[in-house]
């Protein structure tokens, strides 16, 4: 098989998949080595000219990766952050080559990168919610008094209304955002452990390191190590399957009401949405079971 490029946008579309790509982790591992670089200088640990060297080749964009490099290395050594070092060294002058990466160790930086990550595609994936949230507010105004036949296990019992049906869709939509800002807001931490978790090759300046680290990259600071106890990403999960749990719920609403014996919701688009190659009378719900797809995947 293929990358998935061919069905990725059944899957995965718009800014909050653009912010959690291959290219934006790494590229995010690159920036927790420079902050990694300026904690160290801030504190005398590193030469300031290192870090500005590094900070510097990143902002004006003279660092170039190969991802299928880097693909071919993490391949052969399980982790990409040693093909990583090995491009930049190449990239940098001497002074930021021979202090990259001190009091480091790959998982250090591979978490607090996909922690970065995390935390841009969060911002993105809750507006989107909040989109989501603002049509479904729209169907409850406007539909409040449009009677609609309710349901329990799938056959017809007693009449609602559709905007009681949306106001529901709209509460699980408001939960998933409150439970992705909660992780967002407090979850999201720098892991800084070195070797061992100990620290120790930078004696007893690397708490003083890692705080340096997370007000750089705008994470938290936590107190211990947390690479070996991973609640931090399982909460992270964890919101984002609650997520597509509420969404795949709607979606399947909407599959099943749109079937042609039903006839209760379409799918809004463009010409051409949902067509079929032999049947143009056809108006497939794809966003709807889009949905109901990602929903299936998650974990």
């Amino acid at each position: 098989m293929g990358s998935g490029r061919l069905f990725a946008g059944l899957f995965a579309h718009g800014d909050a998949a653009a912010q959690a790509s291959d290219r934006t982790l790494v590229e995010a591992m690159v920036e927790v080595e420079a902050a990694l670089l300026e904690a160290l200088a801030g504190l005398d640990l590193a030469p300031a000219d290192a870090a500005r060297e590094l900070s510097e080749a990143v902002a004006a964009g003279r660092i170039e990766l190969d991802l299928d490099e880097l693909s071919r290395a993490t391949g052969e050594q399980g982790t990409p952050i040693p093909g990583l070092l090995r491009a930049l060294r190449r990239q940098l002058p001497d002074a930021a080559s021979a202090h990259l990466h001190t009091g480091a160790t790959s998982q250090d930086v591979l978490d607090t990168a996909i922690m970065l990550v995390s935390r841009r595609a969060l911002d993105a994936a809750i507006d989107d919610l909040h989109g989501a949230a603002d049509a479904c507010a729209g169907l409850v105004q406007r539909h409040r008094e449009t009677i609609a036949p309710g349901r329990t296990l799938l056959q017809q019992a007693l009449p609602v209304t559709f905007g009681l049906k949306a106001a529901m869709w709209l509460t699980g939509i408001e939960g998933a955002i409150d439970g992705l800002r909660a992780i967002r807001d407090h979850e999201l931490a720098v892991q800084f452990g070195g070797a061992v978790g100990t620290l120790a090759s930078l004696g007893e300046r690397g708490l003083d390191v890692s705080a340096a680290i997370a007000e750089r990259l705008g994470l938290a600071a936590p107190p211990v190590p947390w690479h070996t106890i991973r609640l931090r990403p399982a909460r992270l999960a964890a919101a984002l399957g609650t997520s597509l749990g509420v969404l795949g719920k709607i979606g399947r609403d909407v599959v099943l009401l749109a079937q042609t014996e039903v006839a209760e919701v379409a799918e809004g688009g463009g010409a051409g949405r949902g067509g079929s190659s032999t049947m143009p009378h056809k108006r497939n719900p794809v966003g709807a079971i889009g949905l109901v797809a990602c929903a299936q995947r998650a974990p």
